[in-house]
């Protein structure tokens, strides 16, 4: 379910592929930091099966279709939450790293292998 504060009104794959960017930027396995509150995500898992492995979480593949979906990017490039070059390059600006899209506990199931 969306946020009751949602004020860039993104849409439900918005705000899981967003949810997945915070969780990426908070790996240094997937990022780096570049200042200011940005990070460079420098991978993003493949799936195997029907779910990947991000952090020491799992991620169903179904919850992760939005991580290479150009439009996705695109809507979140026009709300200034990630700076980007499809597919190539991704940075997740401080107001996507900050903006609360109250799915993390939701997407992101504990890891069980």
């Amino acid at each position: 379910m969306p946020p009751k504060n949602n004020p860039l009104r993104l849409n439900k794959l918005q705000l899981k592929t967003l949810t997945l960017f915070q969780e990426l930027a908070r790996s240094p396995e997937t990022s780096s930091e570049r200042g200011e509150g940005t990070y460079l995500i420098t991978s993003i898992p493949q799936p195997h099966g029907n779910h990947f492995h991000l952090g020491q979480g799992i991620v169903m593949a179904a919850d992760a279709s939005g991580l290479r979906n150009e439009s996705v990017w695109r809507a979140l490039h026009r709300k200034t939450l990630i700076e980007s070059s499809f597919p190539s390059a991704l940075m997740l600006t401080k107001a996507g790293m900050e903006y609360d899209t109250g799915l993390r506990a939701e997407i992101i199931q504990g890891s069980d292998h």
